[in-house]
């Protein structure tokens, strides 16, 4: 076994053995300092979150000048910072600008307020026969803002009825509807029994309470008669009390069978027949309430002849719409109910209401108009004055 031969120091100048010792080095090892982070980068998400959005837009235009410029850190943190401010900026001029609309409208309406004519009422204080007006005459408005005045000054309605509703849940709108129309019609009836008296602007209106007021207990429906689109001045109350006892048996008779008409069904004819044939006998059963009356006027003197000429008519209508509840196919109900309907002539009961001392102006809802039920020479129902 051989050994390695010992090391030998270089040859030459500038060369020495052993090779000299690196210097010592104390102290921990040097290392870089990380940039410093921006204070406005982190200033404009916290302003623009928090505080005041359009001074975190500020702060971040600033925050991304400045990092650029010295090399800092958050530049992430400045473009959240301003994309947030500028969110939240926009949210807030969108807020700004609904507050002040809802604002100038609440103010205009205040004003407009101050113009409306008689004394602010809440609705839950208004009694039948009480005459009020509404801001621009507007009785559909939601705000629903009442003053009362007395009935010979100018008004937009005039209370005919108030109902308290019954308990229970809210009812459907398509219930609410139809029980708040046929409530009122009935109290408009009854308020104003000549209905052929009422001006052709005079319209029927009501105020139902809504779901949310139903859970706070407002159960109170107001009915009215509208005269909102004409000035209009006095009453329009003719009930049984300004009436004669005749004059009340006949026009309640009257009433009754335009109730009826007006109660035809909303379904097709081709689609319901069954609903329509049901509707037929009720219109027959009013129409015989009517057939009584007459019968026991025909004998007195001034109201026989115009008596006896409408007594012939009904008597003749009810055939038909007895035909109608009997028949099988809507042709032939169509057929029947058109036939009825023709057998009641406007002008004598025209004639009929002369005769007991009753307006004769015929509303525009009997006078000529569209073809179809209820039109033209036909008795249609109150519902169509409107």
């Amino acid at each position: 076994m051989s050994t390695p031969p010992p090391q030998q120091p270089p040859v030459g100048p500038g060369h020495s053995w052993p090779p000299p010792s690196p210097p010592p080095v104390w102290g921990p090892p040097a290392y870089r300092h990380p940039p410093a982070l921006n204070g406005l980068a982190l200033a404009s998400l916290l302003v623009g979150l928090l505080c005041f959005p359009p001074l975190g837009i500020v702060f971040g235009i600033v925050a991304l000048v400045q990092i650029a410029r010295k090399g800092e850190r958050g530049r992430a943190l400045a473009i959240v910072g301003l994309v947030v401010s500028v969110v939240m900026s926009a949210v807030l001029v969108a807020g700004a600008a609904r507050f002040a609309g809802s604002f100038l409208g609440r103010l205009g309406e205040a004003r407009e307020l101050e113009h409306v004519e008689g004394q602010l009422t809440g609705m839950d204080e208004l009694r039948p026969g009480d005459c009020f007006n509404v801001p621009g005459g507007d009785l559909l408005d939601e705000s629903r803002f009442t003053y009362r005045v007395g009935c010979d000054q100018a008004h937009d309605a005039e209370v005919t009825s108030t109902t308290v509703l019954g308990p229970g849940g809210f009812p459907s709108r398509g219930k609410l509807k139809e029980t708040a129309t046929d409530t009122c019609w009935k109290a408009q009836d009854a308020y104003a029994m000549d209905t052929w008296a009422l001006p052709s602007y005079a319209e029927m209106f009501y105020f139902a309470p809504s779901a949310e007021s139903w859970q706070g207990g407002d159960r109170r429906l107001l009915c009215l008669i509208g005269t909102s689109t004409e000035e209009h001045r006095g009453s329009l109350r003719k009930d049984a009390g300004m009436l004669t006892p005749d004059q009340v048996t006949l026009l309640s008779a009257l009433n009754a069978v335009d109730q009826a008409l007006g109660r035809a069904p909303d379904a097709e004819l081709d689609e319901e027949l069954a609903q329509y044939r049901t509707w037929a006998r009720e219109v027959d059963e009013v129409l015989a309430g009517e057939e009584r009356t007459l019968q026991g006027a025909v004998s007195r003197p001034g109201t026989g002849p115009a008596a006896a000429a409408q007594l012939k008519e009904v008597a003749a209508a009810r055939k038909e719409w007895q035909r109608a509840s009997r028949v099988t196919r809507p042709a032939d109900f169509q057929q029947a109910w058109d036939a009825a309907l023709g057998l009641l002539s406007v002008d004598t009961e025209k004639a009929l209401r002369g005769a007991y001392g009753l307006s004769t102006r015929v509303p525009e809802w009997l006078e000529g108009g569209p073809e179809g039920p209820g039109a033209g020479s036909g008795r249609g129902p109150s519902s169509e004055s409107v």
